[in-house]
């Protein structure tokens, strides 16, 4: 095994069979961003979304895909310009993944590409134990989806964070508030029919403990961009508490709880979920508008 992934799997102290396939997704997630830096993507981009949180800012639960944001408009994004890429970096490796791009959609700016993998062939490289390899169907896949905006809404900020492995490398990222604005977006617009994406509510939760301030203009151009705020009345603290409030009396909690669960190592930090938990928490988010 290539020393960088042995060092990297050693973060995870895999037991399980689970416990090595989240593994192996986020070393594939980490040298896929290498591969893009190299090829000077983050230029022109900026990683965002639930694996920035995990992968840049510590947070406690799994992400499936590699989500950004492109820095100014770009609709001649393609992500074939990137696939030579990041074949080339997974490749080196030993990690052997296709790319495949998605046709654009002619109404949506979002750009996506897949990467696929036979799972077991890539736990061959990362050696993880027989009795694990055992379990593994041979013709299952792990997939990855890439997606970008190519365009975003005005009003955030970026900064630059360091992955230390496989390699030290730079990665440009949302600003931590802008990053909070986006989640409130995704939280109080989203529409997944009846169902709810508890991750979001798991994520708003890590941001009251660890990252309160929420850059509200951000979050306005955010909801104008997606028709979930018109005409000319501003969104104000009052207007944003008041929907986010709203949100929380139509929760369905036990159902918030068992989206996430399958995303976080300790399941027991959910018990205490409920309404009046969310309606007290929300009241310590810290409004900026700088």
């Amino acid at each position: 095994m290539h020393e960088a992934l042995r060092q990297m799997l050693l973060r995870y102290r895999p037991q399980r069979l689970e416990d090595y396939t989240r593994a192996l997704r986020e070393i594939l997630q980490e040298i896929s961003l290498l591969g893009l830096w190299r090829s000077k993507f983050f230029e022109k981009a900026a990683f965002y979304g639930g694996s920035s949180l995990r992968i840049l800012y510590g947070l406690d639960r799994f992400s499936e895909d590699l989500d950004f944001s492109a820095l100014t408009p770009m609709p001649d994004f393609d992500w074939a310009r990137y696939v030579t890429a990041l074949e080339k970096e997974l490749l080196a490796f030993g990690l052997e993944l296709h790319i495949e791009t998605k046709d654009k959609a002619l109404d949506s700016p979002i750009r996506s590409a897949f990467l696929k993998a036979n799972t077991l062939r890539q736990l061959l490289v990362i050696q993880a134990d027989r009795d694990i390899l055992d379990r593994v169907p041979s013709t299952q896949l792990i997939r990855i989806r890439l997606e970008i905006d190519t365009d975003p809404p005005p009003g955030f900020g970026t900064e630059v964070k360091y992955l230390l492995r496989p390699i030290p490398f730079p990665v440009r990222t949302y600003v931590l508030s802008d990053l909070f604005a986006g989640k409130m977006h995704a939280l109080l617009c989203r529409r997944w029919k009846n169902r709810v994406k508890g991750r979001d509510w798991y994520d708003l939760v890590w941001f009251v403990t660890h990252h309160p301030q929420l850059h509200l203009s951000h979050l306005e151009h955010r909801m104008r961009q997606t028709g979930h705020l018109q005409g000319d009345t501003p969104l104000s603290e009052h207007i944003f508490r008041t929907r986010l409030h709203e949100a929380i009396h139509k929760l369905d909690v036990d159902q918030a709880r068992t989206e996430v669960e399958p995303f976080i190592h300790n399941p027991e930090v959910l018990q205490v979920w409920s309404r009046d938990f969310f309606l007290d928490i929300v009241s310590r988010i810290v409004i900026i508008n700088e």
